[in-house]
């Protein structure tokens, strides 16, 4: 099996401290892999499955609980991701933890005079961002992946965390078109997933799908209600 520190820390493979930084992340491991071992891979994935479309089904209903659920299910795929050799998404999964206690955060106090952040349109810069972030990750770590790793699929993985981040960072603001999106990484997950044999994972990104259009629908009822009203708070 390929040693987690060979890609968890491309850094450390050129300095002097390769093997300290090896051992480090490989004792970092340990507690994952022995989830593994004790859960086992289909019971893992199959709780990792109904954790994640409900974190997904809370988000369309702006429910907070939706960062406690995504927090466990991302590091449940973390362990899944890795067994599997998909490894730009399980260090997105590793981001998306950290970017769920930011969103925690700003969904309760994102809001104009640290209110609760409301549904708003995506800005300018941010599709600019998004629209200069994608391609740039995907060459760029679909290159580190293809020449430093045993991944099958590099680029377009890489290319599908790409786009999850940027529809992730989105989410985070509540920016209505996050779902755009996250309906377009869905699409080439169903097919990616199921070539890794992750046939439940694979079945889950399809019915996130409807959980994307559905979550537009009710995020765009949202906003009209806020463009609506009387008063409307900046976001």
């Amino acid at each position: 099996m390929l040693h987690v520190y060979e890609v968890w820390a491309p850094v450390a493979q050129v300095s002097g401290a390769a093997v300290g930084w090896g051992q480090l992340l490989n004792e970092a491991w340990r507690p994952f892999d022995s989830v593994l071992q004790w859960v086992g891979p289909a019971h893992l994935e199959q709780i990792a499955v109904a954790t994640g479309f409900l974190c997904v089904w809370l988000a369309a209903r702006e429910s907070l609980w939706n960062f406690p659920v995504a927090i466990f299910s991302c590091l449940l795929y973390i362990i899944i991701y890795h067994n599997t050799k998909l490894y730009a998404d399980r260090n997105l999964q590793v981001l998306f933890v950290l970017l769920s206690l930011y969103g925690w955060y700003e969904w309760l106090y994102g809001g104009s005079r640290r209110t609760e952040l409301r549904v708003t349109h995506v800005q300018r810069w941010e599709w600019v961002g998004c629209a200069l972030f994608i391609p740039l990750f995907t060459l760029g770590f679909g290159y580190y992946l293809q020449q430093h790793t045993d991944s099958t699929t590099p680029h377009l993985d890489s290319f599908t965390t790409a786009g999850s981040i940027a529809a992730q960072f989105l989410m985070m603001r509540k920016r209505l078109e996050n779902w755009w999106l996250w309906i377009m990484v869905d699409l080439l997950y169903v097919p990616l997933l199921w070539y890794k044999e992750l046939q439940l994972t694979s079945g889950l990104y399809a019915l996130y799908l409807g959980l994307a259009a559905y979550g537009y629908w009710e995020w765009r009822q949202a906003l009209r209600k806020v463009d609506n009203s009387p008063t409307t708070p900046s976001a």
